[in-house]
């Protein structure tokens, strides 16, 4: 059974420091919970472990606040170390099943796929969810291929825990992933990138609505 809930992948945000200007990034975050994220991953490939580990604390306070969960991306230290709800990890990160063996049973793990197979594998491997994509051409991965539709409805009919899809989402193009089974939409950019955090979650809330299974 998994530790994730579907509802929480609807809109997930992704922070990303590029961004962090007239806002820190705990002010962005906050106003992203504000506007309805409903989780929150904090990815941050620059900061040493100290500042990391210092910011997923205080993030973790912020998030359950606002009763949503708070995923660190790839370090699994700094995310038992901060008591995150969960971790997630890339194909050429640490293995699903050492993730697992390390969180224990009751933190959430997620996983990226981009093929049937890796989906199949994570879910046996004890994932809670999986993330999909690249959906469009991105600034944040340069190297991520496009996903197609065919093989992100073929990923999403072959688990049964919750798949959201990620890679260059906007308002603008959010509509077409309707109807790929997706549980939510993971963004960086649409959400961080925007002048008003607050009023761009609401805005994507209400252009993103569950698909049937």
């Amino acid at each position: 059974m998994s530790n994730c809930k579907p509802e929480w992948m609807r809109m997930y945000a992704v922070t990303d420091r590029a961004w962090v200007g007239k806002q820190t990034l705990y002010e962005q975050v906050e106003a992203a919970l504000r506007g309805g994220v409903t989780c929150v991953q904090l990815r941050e490939k620059e900061l040493d472990e100290a500042a990391f580990l210092a910011e997923a604390k205080e993030l973790k306070t912020l998030c359950q606040s606002y009763g949503v969960p708070l995923i660190i991306n790839d370090n699994v230290a700094v995310a038992l170390a901060a008591d995150a709800d969960g971790v997630h990890v890339g194909q050429s990160d640490m293995q699903a099943k050492d993730v697992r063996a390390l969180l224990g049973p009751d933190k959430i793990l997620g996983v990226t796929a981009k093929t049937v197979e890796q989906a199949l594998a994570a879910q046996n491997a004890g994932a809670d969810y999986l993330g999909t994509g690249a959906f469009f051409v991105t600034d944040t991965k340069k190297d991520a291929l496009p996903i197609t539709h065919e093989i992100a409805r073929a990923i999403t009919d072959s688990v049964d825990i919750p798949v959201t899809g990620i890679g260059g989402i906007t308002v603008e193009n959010l509509d077409t992933l309707q109807g790929l089974g997706l549980d939510g939409v993971a963004l960086v950019s649409a959400i961080f990138s925007a002048p008003d955090i607050e009023q761009r979650c609401r805005e994507l809330r209400t252009r993103w609505m569950f698909d049937e299974k």
